[in-house]
């Protein structure tokens, strides 16, 4: 019997972690919940990095009294709705106007003149693990100024076929201080398609899925562009916005310990129609069914300790159940026959 017992538990650490998967989603600052339209950067400390900590990451962001105070690169937290208003004084709102999957808050990137182009993992538990992705979009400042041009950044794409602009972010990952051989490369604006009806500049979220780059314990980000005219670096606006910063977690608990905390069971895996979630941790109040990018694409609260789940309309495939207790993830794989 305690080998059967130890049997199933070991079979369980294989598909239900606990914390597989935190989520940075720059909804729950303060600020942001209590106020509209408002973004954040720490203006007490000249020239020291005043970044913020959300999910396991930490997101730097320094700034310099030069010229008033400004920012001078990094990240900052808001929940700007202008998708309209052109221009630097615009440079904190991202051009959906509104978080991925409609949320409150996400993260505004710029390039800057520091360095501060990295994310760092906080969590001992997530270091040298693998970071799953994130969502990004351009930011208003960055996409009127390709879409029309100003007074320092080309129209992009202005003749189609002629004028094949770009602008691409690429993503270096690190481990123990050495950069890994893989990068991710993501073309937040495209002008170079055949046919130019596929030309775009990205104004909706999207994944940037980040697991080729393997275990690692920080990122970086590079921007480049073909607006380079006059020598000095890249003309158009070296921002992006970003939410839903998601890292994996797989360092195993014992089987102890995952006997005592284990959050549910879910069955039958593979499913074809109805799955069955078994929830023994009396704090979950919410589970979501999510595609292998992240995607949120089913959501319900948790009113019993057994709840069944319809994923009859799911195409055939690998996809997650994710439950939450208000602090804390936990995550399980399912199969969708």
């Amino acid at each position: 019997m305690r080998k059967s017992t130890l049997a199933f538990f070991t079979l369980l650490l294989s598909t239900f972690a606990v914390k597989a998967q935190v989520v940075a989603t720059f909804d729950t600052f303060s600020l942001l919940t209590n106020y509209a339209d408002t973004a954040y950067i720490n203006y007490s400390q000249p020239g020291v990095d005043v970044g913020f900590n959300d999910g396991q990451g930490f997101f730097p962001c320094m700034y310099d009294t030069a010229w008033g105070g400004l920012w001078n690169g990094g990240f900052a937290y808001s929940n700007m709705t202008d998708s309209i208003t052109a221009g630097y004084t615009n440079q904190y709102a991202a051009f959906p106007a509104i978080g991925q999957n409609s949320t409150i808050g996400y993260a505004v990137y710029w390039h800057g003149y520091s360095p501060t182009n990295y994310v760092k993992i906080t969590d001992t538990a997530a270091l040298g693990d693998t970071v799953l992705g994130f969502h990004i979009t351009n930011t208003t400042f960055g996409y009127l100024a390709m879409r029309d041009g100003d007074f320092v950044t080309k129209k992009f794409g202005g003749q189609p076929n002629v004028e094949e602009d770009w602008y691409r972010l690429t993503v270096y990952g690190y481990l123990g201080g050495v950069q890994k051989a893989d990068t991710v490369d993501f073309y937040l604006a495209d002008f170079r398609f055949t046919d130019s009806t596929q030309d775009y500049i990205v104004n909706d979220w999207q994944w940037v899925d980040l697991t080729s780059l393997g275990n690692v314990d920080s990122i970086s980000f590079a921007l480049q562009s073909t607006d380079t005219v006059g020598g000095f670096g890249m003309n158009n606006p070296a921002y992006f916005a970003i939410d839903n910063f998601t890292t994996k977690t797989t360092t195993p608990a014992s089987v102890r310990g995952l006997a005592r905390h284990q959050p549910a069971k879910v069955y039958p895996n593979p499913a074809a129609g109805v799955l069955y979630v078994e929830v023994n941790n009396a704090a979950i109040r919410e589970l979501k069914v999510m595609d292998m990018t992240g995607k949120e694409l089913l959501s319900q609260k948790v009113a019993d300790n057994k709840e069944a789940i319809n994923v009859s309309s799911l195409p055939a495939g690998t996809y997650v159940v994710q439950l939450s207790d208000g602090s804390h993830l936990y995550s399980s794989r399912f199969v969708k026959q």
